[in-house]
């Protein structure tokens, strides 16, 4: 009976230690998982948005922190002009930020490259809702049916017009044409010189002297543009590209309705009556308070209206040390929260959002018809602009051609035919 009793014991001793040795085990592995979870990050965010954006973003992260208060998020700002050729030096420094700002024509390069992280595990996510975007929005993120970003902007190109300029030298405005039936080109070009005056121009094409590409919607309404469709041949040397540069040469030196390359001119100044850029310009436009300004499509060619379609989107870059915690800030800024938020200066690609009152009435924004007639109905209209795996490059060449027509030193169609000679090497 002694043994039995003593049998029974042991055995209830060896079933307690046992579990609580198990006990332990969890505790220590609970331990584990909340260290891990809890443990402080830093991710890196890179930009080139004004300070107006990134207000914007720096609420977003105060947001973003109240659910995740272990992931701290430094934003790094770029000016527009040097951020591609700033990620490739960081590439291949092995410097890298865990997510950035991309835009249409360095998407190409940077999946050749091979430096954009996979998302594709983002249209699994219902809570996601990968369907609320507009699939076309998609496209220049997909390659072999992997998605390595998101869009936040997709706005097509309008013109700003100074409301003032045109009342007062007596002439019908952008919109007012528009209803007519008459904003084409030639038009275009008779407004412009119609209301220019000593120290104030009727249009301008550049943002900067280096951005060029505004000058494509021209081509394209006459049924010429930049590269093939292959994206193999420099095409841009055509009668269509000779007339968009011949276009720029006579309203700067013939009409002077143009200011000169140099001249630093701002719309916002009350001297431009014409300005060309995408609708997230509008950011900037809300501030002016001296004019009344509106948006308008851009004029109309031989072949229709085909305004640039500006995109941007945020891409994880490989090599992050913290790649789940950049695909939750991802998912966060691509929220409907997310782009809602971001809507004050960008076309959303989120259809939930694109139509949301949200979008349409911020205050000092153009009136509601003028966005749907240059925004919305133009959507369908848009071009991507070309990106290549040389764009540097070939950027570069076309650059130094627009620097031979603004100091007058050749023709436009010999600027376009040495731009072929350069490019069309860099095409293969």
């Amino acid at each position: 009976m002694k043994k039995r009793w003593l049998m029974m014991l042991a055995i209830m001793l060896l079933i307690f230690t046992t579990a609580c040795s198990k006990d332990a085990g969890s505790s220590e592995g609970d331990k584990k998982e909340t260290s891990k979870k809890d443990k402080e990050v830093e991710l890196t965010f890179m930009m080139w948005g004004n300070e107006a954006h990134q207000e914007v973003y720096n609420d977003l992260i105060k947001k973003f922190n109240v659910e995740h208060p272990n992931i701290k998020v430094k934003m790094e700002t770029v000016p527009f002009p040097d951020y591609q050729q700033k990620i490739t030096v960081l590439a291949a420094g092995k410097e890298l930020p865990d997510v950035g700002w991309v835009a249409e024509r360095m998407v190409p390069q940077f999946m050749d490259n091979d430096i954009l992280e996979d998302v594709t595990s983002f249209k699994d996510d219902k809570e996601y809702d990968m369907d609320d975007f507009f699939p076309s929005t998609l496209e220049l993120f997909e390659r072999d049916s992997h998605l390595y970003g998101i869009p936040f902007s997709t706005p097509p190109m309008v013109l700003f017009y100074n409301e003032d300029l045109f009342v007062n030298a007596g002439e019908k405005t952008p919109n007012e044409h528009l209803a007519d039936g008459t904003w084409n080109w030639e038009q275009f070009e008779k407004s412009a010189k119609a209301i220019s005056a000593q120290g104030v121009y009727g249009a301008n094409f550049f943002r900067d002297w280096n951005t060029w590409i505004a000058l494509l919607s021209h081509t394209w309404g006459n049924g010429g543009d930049l590269f093939n469709e292959e994206q193999t041949e420099f095409t841009w040397n055509s009668p269509q590209g000779v007339e968009s540069l011949k276009m720029l040469d006579r309203m700067m030196f013939t009409d002077k309705s143009h200011p000169k390359a140099g001249e630093q001119v701002s719309f916002e100044s009350g001297k431009i009556g014409m300005f060309f850029d995408v609708y997230s310009y509008v950011s900037r436009a809300r501030e002016i308070g001296d004019f009344t300004f509106d948006i308008a499509p851009l004029p109309e060619g031989t072949e229709g209206r085909y305004p640039m379609l500006g995109q941007a989107g945020y891409s994880i870059f490989k090599g992050s040390k913290h790649p789940e915690e950049a695909k939750e800030l991802l998912k966060f800024f691509t929220s409907q929260e997310g782009i809602t938020a971001t809507s004050t200066y960008f076309v959303p690609p989120r259809e939930s959002v694109l139509g949301s009152d949200e979008f349409i009435n911020q205050p000092n924004n153009p009136p509601k018809e003028s966005i749907q007639k240059a925004v919305l109905d133009e959507m369908d209209n848009a071009r991507l602009q070309a990106g290549h795996k040389n764009w540097q490059k070939i950027d570069n060449a076309v650059q130094f051609g627009f620097d031979e027509l603004f100091g007058e030193l050749k023709e436009p169609e010999e600027i376009l035919k040495e731009m072929e000679e350069k490019i069309t090497p860099l095409m293969k």
